[in-house]
Formats: structure tokens, C-alpha cells, sequence
């Protein structure tokens, strides 16, 4: 079965009195939409018994990760603050297009505009130092011949902003044809996984690290095979 099926199971991957952490299926979205197929907050609601978690953030449908809910609408608030501050630390890993060769952190800055009809990111030119930018850390933690797995770390959480970002580089998120990948994946897949989140608790105040573990495929692991070891920076 399927992870994105009704039946299967989200695996929890940190959880106490007031919020818990979940890690989502790609493919799967994040709460109910017209579609009518199974989604997060239903299925995790299903499990523990008793009402959907609060939503604190989003991750697109195509997107597998880490994601925070909320038990409680104090939690909610608590927390909705932490991102709104951007007191949370978010990375992400990307499998991109090309070689991309930057062992070392560079910063895209890039001007984003929400297309809500086309409901995408769209990169625009002559901003001003009143606009706000869009800031995207990234390295490159593997390369292949043809696509480049990326260590990601968005500023702040700006519509589809990874996607625009590392497409208006010229490095789309592989399976991802919204923004210009060759070819999209079966599953409606791409290849972005939100890797992990650092934040201090709202209520208890202690450090909370929650990580996901890596996607599987021939892919993710022929580029995870690649990447040396390396402390955290």
C-alpha cells in the first residue's frame, strides 16, 4: 500500500503533551482540498482518535518532511509566533538538475511575486530596497552526472520559495515541471525533503531537533552514498 493511501500510517517523529512532529509523504497533501484524497491532518487525526492537530505550517504536496502540529489552540498560537519571528531553523534536501558544485553556503536573493492564479512563485526584476527579498542557503552535499543533491535553508517561508529560488538558478528540484524540471515523477513527486527543524519548545522552553530520514529510491540513494560526513554548520 501506498503511503498516501487512507490506510497506511504517518510516521511520528516526535510527539509530547502539547505538539508533535509528523514526517509527510510526498504526494500527500497537508489538509483537505478538492481533491478529496487522503490527507495529513485526517489520517493523524485517525490515529491518535479525537479532532485534526493545528496546522502551524505548510509543506506543498509534492514535498516529503518534517512537519509541526499543534495539540491545542494555545500550542497553535505559541508556535505560529515561533515561525512568524523565524525562530525556527528549517533545511531542506533538494535533488536538483545539473551540477551544482558549492561545498561552501552561498545565499540567492531573489524579489518573489505569488501568482495565484497560476498558483506558483514567479521570480521578478527592478525591485526595490523596500521590497522584501527572498534569502535561500544552499550547498552541495553530492553530485552525480546529471542532478546534484542540495542542503537547502530558506529564510523565512515564502510561497513555493525553495522551487522559484533554485529554479531561477537554473537548478529546478528534480520531478518538479511547475518549474521547469525535464520530466515530472509518476507519483507527482519531487525530489525536495524537509530534512529537519530546531526550535525551543513554546511551553517547556528546551531545545526541540526533530529530524526526518531520507527519502529512499535509486536516486536518493545513489546521492546519499555520495555525501561525506561533515559537522553541522
Amino acid at each position: 500500500m501506498s503511503s498516501t493511501e487512507a490506510g497506511a500510517s504517518i510516521p511520528v517523529l516526535f510527539e509530547d503533551a502539547y505538539l508533535l512532529a509528523v514526517n509527510k509523504p510526498a504526494g500527500m497533501p497537508a489538509q483537505p482540498d478538492p481533491t478529496g484524497d487522503a490527507d495529513l491532518l485526517t489520517m493523524i487525526a485517525a490515529q491518535r482518535g479525537g479532532g485534526p492537530p493545528g496546522l502551524v505550517h505548510r509543506l506543498d504536496r509534492p514535498v516529503s518532511g518534517v512537519m509541526i502540529l499543534a495539540l491545542d489552540q494555545e500550542v497553535l498560537a505559541a508556535l505560529n509566533a515561533l515561525f512568524q519571528d523565524r525562530a525556527v531553523r528549517k533545511r531542506y534536501w533538494a535533488i536538483v538538475e545539473g551540477a551544482a558544485v558549492m561545498p561552501e553556503w552561498r545565499t540567492l536573493e531573489h524579489h518573489l511575486a505569488h501568482d495565484t492564479k497560476a498558483k506558483r512563485a514567479r521570480v521578478f526584476k527592478g525591485g526595490t530596497s523596500t521590497d522584501d527579498v527572498a534569502r535561500l542557503r544552499i550547498r552541495s552535499l553530492a553530485a552525480g552526472e546529471r542532478y546534484t543533491l542540495l542542503e537547502v535553508e530558506p529564510e523565512g517561508g515564502a510561497f513555493h520559495q525553495i522551487r522559484a529560488q533554485l529554479a531561477a538558478a537554473g537548478h529546478p528540484i528534480k520531478g518538479d515541471v511547475k518549474y521547469g524540471a525535464r520530466r515530472g515523477e509518476k507519483d507527482r513527486s519531487i525530489g525536495l525533503h524537509a530534512r529537519s527543524i530546531s526550535f525551543d519548545h513554546p511551553i517547556t522552553g528546551k531545545k526541540v531537533d526533530v529530524l526526518a530520514p531520507a527519502p529512499s529510491g535509486p536516486l536518493w540513494n545513489a546521492l546519499l552514498g555520495l555525501v561525506a560526513p561533515r559537522a553541522e554548520e
